[in-house]
């Protein structure tokens, strides 16, 4: 690595100075041989003394080779000199240098480590947008570098300092800072493949080894004039005086509900950098504001559409200042008496509810389980006596999950939204927010600060919140948040902490192949029929039934509260959620609903059902509730279950879901980002745990051992786990607290085949005595038996015709495979043909069509020497089909399995 380094940074025969620093004592000496350069660094970097090995990075004056030729003299004295600004022949490199703000002396924690590498790749991104071509990437050991090829002359400090003021200025934050002290020409740089030790070597903050990261083909010069363009994009000096030369620009900024990321002096002034682009929404970053000494202020945005760093001031100022001279905008008028007797109808005679969602369908296919938390969000607000029901969506990116909180945005009323999404700080600025908002965090990364907000406003809903901070100038910032607000958040995994997630409905946007399906056809009949003129007389309705809902607060009761039970009741939030569901149905349905002496609503048996069936599509294929678990997680569990594994490898996961080595490390081990801590399956599964073995293996017959973890998974407790989500009506005749409710819901058990909801199902109480609404696992003798020698679920997993086996999944072909024997691809025939469709397909080495022809839930694992696989004729068969005449190996299997996964949406 270090010789990688020292060939890519400095020309053969070139001069270059090593400098090593220790606690007292510095070493040093000059190379003009490379190999006899990369010896001594390596000696050096094996003194544990030494705290970081440097080099010059510019060209060095070819005479100072004789102070120490091709050795290094160790602790130098006061008379030994080393490289100085006047020793600079010309400038070779622009280094870019990323440091994580932390307490000086110390090594970065991973998460600091981490947040330098994201901004170095912001920064080569944005400089790449403005003509630069690809530096040279590299990581510090505590940070992260980049290096841009320049040829310029020794006093070019002026230049260099300029752009990396600029980049510093732009990007610098409270977490990463660009150090703009690497301005002067004898600046000496880390020697890549060094080992950086900066205080003790701690599992928190540990010593790691510099790395210079794959460099592009070649290293192009950066031309003088777009250096200059950079370091010209902020004003040095202060404009012109305007109209607005005497104001507060911070006191303007949070007046006017702009978001400031962060402040830093500039100039003698204060440069803001914004959080949001207010002159474009097509990006978000990249704006900043400057007040000068002299009260004249400079706003503009760095990208070349918002003008490249133009002056922009004057129309900020004019846009805002117009909007808050004008005259307060009346309340929206009320919805025409024509929506409104509709709406009234609907809400007295019809399904408000299915109402609500159809017409959400019209702009948003299918996500019905979704559409229905967010409906019954903001229903909850007007409940009088309840904590509110906040919605986080979850799963992969452009699957839908923006779209469907936009289309059920769009259906309330104007006093029930926000105009837009809502940024990470924006509620700070937010001074008019009304009681009863819908707030939309989509997809952005919630701030410790803003995660207390969320808690508090989750906690008290009923009461107005208010969240003291320290803003960056060290001034107090006060948020207010009115009463009765619910938060919604669009993520594509990770939502946030997870005490966030105890307080929210957690549902999963669908992104199977058959919803991308769907959608493409709902497409493609919107662009045939075109755009329609005038809003939708349907949206007109369902924002004439929200105001309705919401013309007042009332209070709801459940009177056969004592006859509900739940299986498990661990997360005490959980119950709680549930009556919330309750109330918030009955509020909904407040017309069709009798009232106690006291005014309240009484809910009624049809809402508990109704409140059942989506808690427990959100405990089993629709959401992860009382798991917490995310779409991938538990994607990564069943496949395990069906793999009929006991032990497993984090590339197993990979290959069966076909996601990336990091994303299936992150599934099982979760991650820490930003100094948090996110669980993986590890933490959030009694049924995986995990060893550190040492694998033995080598070429030519030289044994190579290695470290591996292999996860174990118990398939016992797996489903006694995922068993342990139920709620049930029990109808007890001796109980008197029913008030007129004493029924029960008489339903048969649907068949799963065909539904969306096919995570929950509702049971014929015994003897007509309870309703019970269960997403538990019911597996048939067989389905329980585990598969082949291998152990865990095996073929009999999926479950069995009566479709009481959550496994149980819709295929790609549109049939249900509902346990091994029935699935579609099942292996038949003793002349070893597989049946598709109807379609016989011969078993031939090397070229059968995995994906779609043979079914995963067929094969059972087992330990005994079956030979070859049947398909690539190469890896040892490990997995075995129920008739033994397909044999495969642990690829070819988890091929198979991986498009099974596909199908569903899944990786």
């Amino acid at each position: 690595m270090i010789r990688q380094a020292l060939a890519a940074l400095f020309p053969a025969g070139g001069v270059v100075e090593v400098r090593a620093l220790a606690d007292r004592f510095t070493h040093s000496g000059y190379f003009d041989d490379l190999a006899k350069c990369a010896e001594a660094a390596e000696a050096l970097d094996a003194d544990p003394e030494v705290r970081g090995i440097y080099v010059t990075l510019n060209e060095v004056n070819p005479a100072l080779l004789a102070r120490r030729a091709n050795r290094v003299k160790m602790r130098l004295t006061r008379s030994d000199p080393t490289t100085a600004d006047a020793d600079i022949v010309r400038r070779r490199w622009l280094p870019v240098d990323l440091d994580p703000v932390r307490p000086s002396g110390v090594s970065s924690t991973g998460a600091e480590h981490e947040a330098a590498l994201a901004k170095a790749d912001e920064i080569a991104l944005w400089l790449a947008e403005q003509g630069f071509p690809a530096p040279i990437r590299a990581d510090s050991g505590n940070g992260a570098h980049l290096l841009y090829r320049i040829d310029l002359p020794n006093d070019a400090t002026a230049l260099v300092k300029g752009v990396l003021a600029t980049l510093d200025a732009l990007f610098s934050d409270e977490t990463v800072t660009v150090d703009t002290a690497n301005s002067n020409a004898a600046r000496i740089w880390k020697l890549y493949g060094t080992v950086s030790r900066k205080g003790d070597h701690t599992p928190e903050r540990p010593h790691r080894r510099s790395a210079m990261l794959p460099a592009p083909g070649e290293v192009k010069t950066v031309p003088v004039d777009l250096l200059g363009r950079i370091a010209a994009l902020l004003p040095a000096e202060a404009p012109a005086p305007s109209k607005g030369a005497g104001t507060d620009l911070a006191a303007w900024l949070r007046e006017h509900g702009i978001g400031v990321r962060s402040s830093k002096p500039w100039q003698g002034g204060t440069l803001y950098v914004l959080e949001d682009c207010p002159f474009s929404a097509a990006h978000h970053d990249g704006a900043f504001a400057i007040q000068f000494p002299s009260g004249a202020v400079y706003a503009g945005c760095h990208h070349a559409s918002c003008g490249g760093g133009v002056q922009r001031w004057p129309e900020l100022r004019a846009r805002h200042e117009k909007k808050k001279e004008a005259p307060p905008t009346p309340p929206p008028p009320p919805p025409a008496p024509a929506f409104r007797e509709k709406a009234l109808a609907i809400l007295r005679d019809g399904d408000p509810l299915a109402f609500l969602l159809d017409t959400f369908n019209r702009e948003h296919v299918g996500d019905r389980t979704v559409a229905e938390c967010l409906a019954i969000s903001v229903a909850s607000q007007s409940v009088e006596n309840t904590n509110g029901l906040h919605v986080a969506i979850s799963g992969n990116s452009g699957k839908g999950k923006s779209h469907a909180c936009t289309a059920m945005i769009n259906l309330l009323p104007e006093t029930a939204r926000l105009t837009g999404t809502v940024s990470n700080k924006a509620l700070y600025y937010h001074d008019s927010l009304q009681p009863g908002t819908v707030l939309l965090f989509d997809d952005v990364s919630l701030s410790d600060d803003l995660q207390e907000v969320l808690k508090s406003a989750t906690a008290n809903f009923r009461e107005p919140i208010e969240h003291r901070t320290v803003t960056a100038d060290r001034k107090l910032q006060v948020c207010r948040i009115p009463e009765r607000c619910v938060w919604w958040l669009a993520k594509v995994e990770d939502p946030g902490d997870d005490q966030v997630m105890n307080r929210m409905l957690t549902v999963w946007i669908d992104d199977s192949r058959e919803q991308d399906e769907r959608v493409l056809q709902h497409m493609k009949e919107a662009e045939a029929v075109g755009p329609s003129m005038g809003e939708d007389e349907d949206v007109l309705t369902a924002r004439a039934l929200w105001e309705a809902v919401r013309e007042e607060v009332l209070p709801v009761r459940i009177p056969f509260a004592r006859a509900i039970h739940f299986s498990a009741a661990q997360n005490r939030r959980n119950p709680g959620m549930l009556f919330d569901l309750i109330k918030a149905r009955a509020r909904l349905f407040f017309l069709q609903r009798e009232r106690d002496g006291e005014g309240r609503v009484l809910a009624s048996p049809e809402d508990f059902a109704a409140a059942a069936r989506l808690y427990g599509s959100l405990n089993g294929t629709a959401g992860g509730q009382e798991t917490k678990l995310t779409k991938n997680e538990a994607a990564a569990l069943e496949t395990v279950a069906a793999m009929g594994l006991r032990v497993f490898t984090i590339r197993q996961v990979q290959e069966a879901l076909g996601v990336t080595y990091q994303q299936a490390y992150r599934v099982l081990q979760g991650h820490e980002r930003r100094g948090r801590t996110y669980a993986g399956l590890l933490e959030k599964c009694p049924a995986v745990s995990v060893v550190r073995t040492t694998v033995s293996e080598g070429d030519c017959g030289v044994p190579v051992k290695r470290h591996e973890l292999h996860f174990l998974f118990d398939p016992v407790r797996y489903r006694q786990w995922t068993a342990n989500t139920g709620v049930w009506l029990d109808d007890d005749p001796d109980d008197d607290t029913f008030d007129g409710f004493r029924r029960v819901i008489t339903s048969g058990r649907k068949e799963r085949e065909g539904r969306d909801d096919a995570g929950s199902g509702i049971a014929d109480g015994s003897d007509d005595q309870c309703t019970y609404i269960t997403t538990s696992f019911h597996h048939s003798e067989e389905a329980q038996r585990t598969g082949g020698e291998g152990g865990g679920m095996g073929a009999g997993a999926c479950g069995s015709r009566s479709g009481e086996s959550s496994f149980s999944k819709r295929r790609s072909d549109g049939e249900t495979s509902m346990c091994a024997r029935d699935g579609p691809g099942s292996v038949s025939d003793a002349g070893r043909k597989v049946s598709k469709g109807g379609e016989k397909v011969k078993l031939r080495s090397g070229v059968l069509p995995l994906p779609g022809v043979l079914d995963h839930t067929e094969f059972a694992r087992v330990k005994t020497d079956l030979g070859r696989c049947c398909v690539c004729n190469e890896g040892r068969a490990v997995y075995r089909s129920g008739d033994g005449r397909v044999l495969l190996c642990e690829r070819c299997y988890a091929r198979v399995v991986r498009a099974w996964n596909e199908g569903r949406g899944v990786g």
